[in-house]
């Protein structure tokens, strides 16, 4: 599993990491994007359908629950080990990124975010990830708890 960005940085801190292996693995994750750029540049068709389809579906879900709430719930999904969409979810929280970046709705690797439901101090989150079709897409639900410093943390994850 690749880890993050803040992971990694993380891990450098706690000298699990050498200054080579931090560069060596920011580098991939930026190899990443320009892959991703690249792809965009070649279907610029596909691109724009995709990004318009984001770019509803964060519109519908900030107006319904909050683009601050949607971006902890992000930050928060992107702490989870095993989780594979944490590599497009860890910079949630910075506001230059626009919130409809996140979403993967026809792209592979898929990440939707199916439903949020807000009962007595916890929040259950509900979303699929994972390759397009033939192959079957994960869904996870996600139970998050409000942290005593602010945020919020996973505290049960199950499949669906």
């Amino acid at each position: 599993m690749l880890r993050t960005p803040p992971q990694l940085f993380d891990d450098f801190e706690a000298d699990l990491l050498t200054r080579e292996q931090l560069h060596a693995a920011l580098a991939f994750h930026a190899r990443g994007l320009i892959e991703e750029v690249v792809e965009a540049h070649e279907n610029p068709i596909a691109a724009w359908w995709d990004g318009l389809l984001a770019r509803k579906t964060a519109a519908r879900l900030a107006a319904r629950h909050g683009e601050k709430r949607l971006r902890t719930i992000f930050a928060a999904l992107s702490e989870v080990a095993d989780f594979p969409p944490a590599a497009w979810l860890w910079n949630a929280l910075h506001p230059d990124v626009p919130l409809f970046c996140f979403f993967r709705l026809r792209r592979e690797p898929l990440f939707r975010l199916l439903k949020i439901i807000h009962h007595a101090g916890t929040i259950r989150v509900t979303v699929e990830h994972g390759p397009a079709a033939p192959t079957p897409i994960i869904r996870e639900e996600f139970t998050l708890t409000h942290r005593r410093g602010g945020g919020l943390e996973v505290s049960n994850r199950r499949s669906c």
